[in-house]
């Protein structure tokens, strides 16, 4: 099993619009790196939900139902389906990640703009921690 984590607006598209929709097509990914980081992904996979902008903070978790195929909008690109696992119990702020010397070559505090995003287990199981 692998672990990512997936950026998004939540004017746009939150946690809470996932929790009410049961299931989404993650689409609209116009990245080379974050596109690579979609065709990885498996079925069975984890992913953070971080919301960017004003929150930037790890909100809950997704799992991956469908993996990589092409994006209903642009077929140039690809999408993936994700349905949501649980929230986390509090949120884990992009501060608190960077302030975690543990945390510290997490792709999130070395690239943080790239909006799919690779998770180690160990990270995964860290920020995990922080939001208990």
């Amino acid at each position: 099993m692998n672990y990512w984590l997936l950026k998004t607006e939540p004017s746009t598209f939150s946690w809470d619009d996932l929790v009410k929709d049961k299931k989404a097509v993650w689409d609209g990914v116009r990245n080379f790196q974050a596109r690579n980081n979609l065709k990885a992904m498996k079925k069975g996979d984890f992913a953070f939900i971080y919301h960017s902008m004003d929150d930037k903070a790890v909100i809950g978790i997704a799992e991956i139902t469908r993996e990589h195929y092409p994006d209903p909008k642009d077929q140039d690109w690809v999408a993936i389906d994700i349905k949501p696992v649980k929230k986390l119990k509090s949120p884990v702020t992009l501060t608190t990640v960077k302030k975690d010397k543990r945390l510290s070559n997490m792709v999130l505090v070395k690239n943080s703009r790239l909006s799919v995003q690779p998770v180690k287990s160990e990270e995964f199981d860290l920020v995990i921690g922080l939001s208990e």
